[in-house]
Formats: C-alpha cells, structure tokens, sequence
C-alpha cells in the first residue's frame, strides 16, 4: 500500500487544526458517521477507533438484545470476529467457506443453525460479496440476526446494493491499508434504531447522555434519580471513540473511494486475467466485487509449488501474505485450539487455502506494468 493518506487528506487536517478545534469526538465525527450513512444507504453509522472495536460493540449490543447463544462464524476471518463472539459471552459455531467467494458456505450455514443460534457472523473476505438469496432467505425465515463485516470490502455489491446494508449491523475499518483510511478507524452501521442508540452508549462507557435518544434518557433519568443525569452509565461498556482528526481524514478519503475501487477492480481483472489458470484459481465471484487485495489460489493439480512460488515472491521482493485474510484458518490459532482442539482439521476448503493460498497488495496507485511483470513471475513458477 502506498499513499492511502494523500496530500489532499493532509491539507484537510492542516486547516482543521488552524481552527484551534476541539479534537475529541465532535462534529467531525458527526459529519462523518451522517456522509457515510447516506454512501452506505442505512439509516444510522457510529464511527468508532477500530474495525476491531467495531466487532465487539456490535456483538455486545447483539447480547443485550438477544441474549447470548451460539453465533456462526466462518473459519477463515480476522481474529477479532471470533474473538468478540467468545469475549461477550456467546458460543462460537464454526463453518467453512465457499471456494468462489472465499465467505461462508450457504450449506455449510444451514447444516450449522440451531435453536441456539442468535446470529451469523459473515465476512465479506478481501472485497468479495459472500451473501446469497438463498443465505438471506433462510436468515428471514429462521429470524436470525445477520451482522456482516465488511472491513476488507468497503463498497462490494449484491443484487445492486453495498454489502454492509443487508444485516441488522455491519462493521467496518479504516486501517491504514484498507479501502480507505482514517490510519486507525471503524465504523459500525444499521438500519435499526435502538441498535444504533446502544452502540452510541457502548462506544463511550455506556454513558446514557450518549443516546441520541431524548425518551431513553428521559427514561433512565427518571428511574434513577439520584445519579447527575451527566453520569448515568448503563452497561459496563468501553471507551472506543474517534477522534475529530480521524474525521477529517475520512470526511476526505469518502469523496475519492469510488473512483479507487473502481481501479482496485479493473487491477484485480488483470491480475486474474494474467494468471496461468493451470497452476492458479482465477474463478473466483468477481461480480460486485471491491478488492482489497489480489487473491492467488494454487490449484489442487499444483498445490506442490507453494514453497516454490513463496519464493519468487520473496526474491522479487513482492510482499505477500498466506492464508489469505487473517492468516488462514482460525482454528488453528493458539486462542482457539485450547478450546477446540484438533477441530480445525473438519474445514476443507479452509485448510486448503490456509496452506496453499496467498493474498498480495493492491492499491489505486499500482502500476498495470507492475502487474503484468508480477503475472509472469508466478506464471514461471515451476
């Protein structure tokens, strides 16, 4: 990645500051949430200090709405997603992934549900769409909660809208190498009102004044009379706010990301385009897609050139990562193999990319040369 905090975004920051403004959480931080909501079509955002925060208010706010239970998460995801489902209590329920979209497997999803099952926890992994009119069908019939994390596929479409908007929440992050930055940032977004408020409160130690909502301060104000209507703090929450800088930066990096994805997806096309689909996958579901970085899948035929093609990557100096997003199966991770053991052996198609699948840069700044040369070293692996 390179520039993805440009001299325009700079300039922004250097004439907010000659203001002599308030740096905590303000009006910027309002403007922000407000140009999001109406990029993202929903109703309300709560910019938050990370994606990763951005996880563990939404699943928190899902505890007290629905309780705890079991939450379905996929295998292959950041840490943070099955983190917060153990962190606020609930029991996470593992799935594998589906190869073209690298996201949940609608079959694997419907075997997994249970009486127990509060919500599904679907990522959208590096810019692909993972939701499916058959996923969503079942989520309404089954009146499942569906929290989406789109932090790698800011802007990725389905049936025409951005994935993000489907779910009763979704996360995202504005890393420093994601779609757009605020250096560190997230952003949690909903069509649902009273998750919208409890997030405001979650954000900011679960501080009552932080509703947006006069009736429910009203109501609490009322129940408990004897605490200074400034300090009425309702849930043992946390202290995730953004900062009025972080707004600037991402009030100005919004009005370029269209035209960045729409190059980050034509530099995917050639990516694919370029590969020897013998030795490569290059069938994944591009359509709506939003890539956050290239996706390079060995095919089972070659998966025994993995060592070889790590490096030629490495000798051209080429930055990679294995395991695509997160470092590949989670349930091999530490944290969850003293929980679960040997269970990370039961996801094929997770296992399989943990070992044999990569994922390298992409950025709007990426020479198309740089591309093709990179194509034809991987092309020469043998």
């Amino acid at each position: 990645m390179e520039n993805n905090v440009t001299e325009e975004d700079r300039r922004a920051v250097i004439e907010f500051l000659k203001k002599n403004p308030r740096l905590t959480q303000s009006a910027q931080v309002r403007a922000f949430e407000e140009v999001w909501s109406k990029w993202m079509d929903v109703r309300y955002s709560v910019f938050v200090n990370s994606g990763s925060s951005a996880n563990l208010i939404s699943l928190s706010v899902l505890r007290e709405l629905y309780g705890t239970g079991e939450v379905l998460v996929p295998v292959l995801t950041w840490v943070s997603d099955i983190a917060s489902v153990i962190q606020c209590g609930f029991k996470p329920v593992f799935a594998d992934i589906h190869p073209f979209t690298l996201g949940i497997d609608e079959r694997e999803m419907e075997k997994k549900i249970s009486a127990a099952t509060k919500a599904i926890f679907l990522t959208h992994i590096l810019g692909y769409n993972a939701l499916t009119d058959r996923m969503l069908g079942i989520l309404e019939e089954k009146k499942i909660a569906l929290i989406e994390d789109a932090c790698e596929s800011h802007g990725a479409l389905f049936r025409g809208r951005r994935v993000g908007s489907f779910g009763l929440a979704s996360n995202f992050s504005f890393y420093y190498g994601h779609h757009m930055s605020t250096v560190e940032g997230g952003m949690i977004s909903t069509n649902d009102e009273r998750f919208y408020e409890l997030s405001r409160m979650f954000r900011s130690h679960g501080m009552v004044r932080e509703t947006a909502s006069e009736g429910m301060k009203r109501e609490y104000r009322s129940q408990y009379p004897d605490l200074d209507p400034e300090f009425i703090f309702a849930f043992p929450a946390y202290n995730m706010r953004g900062t009025e800088i972080q707004a600037v930066i991402g009030l100005s990096h919004l009005k370029r990301l269209d035209s960045e994805i729409a190059i980050r997806t034509e530099n995917l096309k050639l990516f694919l385009g370029g590969l020897d689909a013998s030795k490569y996958r290059t069938d994944f579901a591009v359509e709506g897609s939003s890539n956050y970085a290239f996706t390079l899948v060995l095919r089972e035929s070659a998966r025994h050139l993995s060592p070889r093609v790590e490096e030629a990557l490495r000798e051209a100096g080429v930055e990679f990562r294995r395991g695509l997003s997160g470092g590949g199966n989670q349930l091999r991770q530490p944290y969850l193999r003293k929980l679960f053991g040997e269970e990370y052996r039961n996801y094929p198609q997770a296992e399989y990319v943990h070992f044999h699948g990569y994922y390298i840069g992409n950025y709007p700044g990426l020479e198309r040369g740089k591309i093709r040369k990179l194509c034809k070293i991987l092309n020469g692996v043998v």
